[in-house]
């Protein structure tokens, strides 16, 4: 049995320094060297613009001897950096600080580019880490010639500040059940159980440390509810008997209610035993296969550890309206978060916390649901989860709608508004980075959970409207909020006029009189009627391509589902037909009008 306390936790390692006095070796059932121009820029990119400390990734290797190391994942990237740090003539590497095992051709190429000796006979090297280095070199040869200097300059220096995470397999582990691990599950070491490890590794207390674990095992399954993520005892003690509430206030109260057992002790979020015992980490007590593949998160779990760090930090309403893209860049995840394990105290209130937005995040937070009809392609869901006892008196969960206490239409429309609301948000902030919505609904709820949190995310998308300044601009530079939030409106306003809408992911603007129609057109007249605000909806990229340069008239005709994407859409058919099938660009600022007009009233009933 492996000591525990033997177990290396992940170390982190600046760029500057992953190779000084270290050679990695990559092993010969690893593949050939293979990132593309895309993939090698995108990371240059990303280093040119950091700021503070950056992480880039991980690496795990295997300690094969003193200052050798094998390299188990993370090949693509490290031999990226090692080409990087060749051309910059970084004085941390050597010719043998990355070498591959029994692969001649990509051996020579390491050594003759960083002797800078490359001969013209391409047919005696590994074309992929060639082409890599000239993809390198051409990125900073791209910059003018006198500000070069500088721009290198900039580039090393921030290479001390770029870090990459570098994590021992134990002796014990079997590499080749590593390799079908990573194989076949994809699994992999990822920077939130960085963030796992140096949480419980500053808690003091063992017991406290097992809660701690298997409440973040329990929370980072974002595709079940949370209560069916827990023993049935924990469960009933932490939820209530019915499962559907959550009455703990701290994290003292947690050791009341968790009552760990074998099964959870501290092994269990061993690097060892995630190798071993892939299954452990995802086994629920309730483990049917239907319910598991029921819903859908539309966040990741290292998007909602970063969205509960920024809703705990969100401390007025003045802070409602203020978003920082970076505090939810999952590139700044450990500085974003470290904070939290500053000391015993921190971590535990932080665990609690996890737990807590955890439950609130599935029941007043949208998911995609797939059942029946819509096993397929999903459906927006706004549920709660309650416990139901079948007719062998097995208790089970069901799901009722988030709002629904009891069962009248009042609350049936209010569920259905919120997820109409928060389907629109999510179709249009669909960078994760950019989802600041989440972190205030939760951080409202958390603070009380009768907040109204329909009036905050009106309020909260009016701002965005705002911002997008809607009511100048046209064609292809109106925000996509503005077309989403006007939907919503439009749809909340006149729900048996766009009865069944539902949002879908739509990202392209569609001209209704087309930009270059086969006949007749609306170039060249003042004010550029093509592109007012009055002839433009959002539909999706398919869609798009389905109306062509079609005639509206064609487009309502031939297409009645894709005009039913979008309740303005649906209104600009409906003025069209009412104007004896005429959309000429009298209408086309008719209906501009009459919509900025309902946007700016609705901005000021939210003011």
């Amino acid at each position: 049995m492996i000591n525990e306390n033997e177990l290396k936790h992940p170390e982190e390692f600046p760029v500057s320094n992953i190779f000084a006095n270290t050679e990695y070796k990559i092993p010969i059932y690893q593949r050939s060297y293979a990132w593309t121009k895309e993939e090698i820029e995108q990371l240059l990119e990303d280093i040119k613009d950091s700021s503070g400390d950056y992480y880039i990734g991980s690496l795990i290797v295997d300690h094969v001897e003193t200052n050798l190391y094998m390299v188990i994942d993370g090949q693509q990237r490290l031999t990226t950096l090692y080409l990087l740090l060749t051309y910059l003539g970084d004085p941390s590497i050597s010719s043998n600080s990355l070498t591959f095992e029994a692969r001649d051709k990509s051996n020579r190429t390491l050594k003759d580019l960083f002797e800078k000796k490359i001969s013209s006979e391409d047919s005696l090297y590994s074309s992929e880490i060639l082409n890599g280095y000239r993809v390198i070199s051409d990125y900073f040869e791209a910059v003018d010639k006198e500000e070069r200097e500088q721009f290198i300059a900039n580039i090393k220096a921030k290479l001390s500040n770029i870090f990459i995470i570098r994590t021992l397999v134990p002796k014990e582990i079997d590499l080749n059940h590593y390799f079908e691990i990573m194989n076949t599950r994809g699994e992999q070491l990822e920077i939130h159980e960085v963030a796992k490890g140096r949480l419980i590794g500053v808690i003091e207390d063992s017991n406290d440390k097992e809660i701690a674990a298997y409440i973040w095992d329990a929370c980072s399954q974002m595709d079940k509810y949370v209560q069916m993520c827990f023993d049935t005892e924990s469960r009933e003690n932490l939820f209530g008997k019915n499962w559907n509430t959550f009455s703990a206030e701290k994290f003292d109260d947690l050791r009341e209610e968790i009552k760990i057992k074998e099964l959870f002790s501290s092994k269990k979020f061993s690097l060892k035993n995630k190798l071993d015992h892939p299954e452990d980490n995802s086994e629920t007590i309730f483990n049917e296969p239907e319910e598991n593949e029921r819903f859908e998160s539309i966040i990741t779990f290292p998007n909602f550890l970063l969205i509960t760090n920024e809703a705990l930090n969100i401390s007025s309403e003045d802070a409602l309206s203020k978003d920082d893209d970076a505090s939810l860049d999952d590139k700044k995840f450990i500085d974003q978060l470290k904070k939290h394990w500053d000391s015993n105290d921190s971590a535990l209130k932080f665990i609690f916390n996890l737990l807590k937005l955890r439950f609130l995040f599935d029941k007043y937070i949208i998911k995609r649901e797939f059942v029946r009809e819509y096993k397929e392609e999903g459906r927006w869901s706004l549920q709660h989860l309650e416990m139901y006892q079948d007719s062998g008196e097995q208790k089970k969960p069901m799901y009722k709608l988030t709002y629904n206490l009891t069962g009248d239409d009042s609350e049936k429309d209010k569920t259905n508004l919120l997820k109409i609301l928060q389907s629109a948000l999510r179709i249009t902030y669909t960078s994760p980075k950019t989802m600041h919505w989440i972190s205030k609904a939760l951080c409202a709820l958390n603070k009380n959970e009768e907040y109204d949190v329909t009036q905050l995310l009106e309020k909260y998308a009016c701002d965005k409207v705002c911002e997008a300044d809607y009511l100048n601009k046209n064609g292809f530079s109106v925000d996509r909020i503005v077309f989403t939030y006007l939907d919503y409106v439009l749809w909340r306003d006149n729900k048996s006029e766009f009865e069944g809408f539902q949002f879908q992911f739509r990202t392209s603007i569609e001209h209704f009189f087309p930009q270059n129609p086969e006949t007749d057109s609306w170039k060249g007249l003042p004010d550029d009627p093509l592109n007012n605000f009055g002839n433009l909806a959002l539909i999706t990229v398919s869609a798009n391509s389905k109306f062509s340069n079609l005639l509206p008239q064609a487009k309502v005709y031939n297409y009645k589902d894709i005009i039913n994407q979008s309740p303005k859409l649906m209104r600009m058919a409906k003025l069209m037909d009412e104007n004896g099938q005429q959309w000429t660009p009298k209408e086309a600022k008719q209906h501009g009008d009459s919509m900025r007009y309902i946007l700016k009233k609705e901005i000021e009933r939210h003011q």
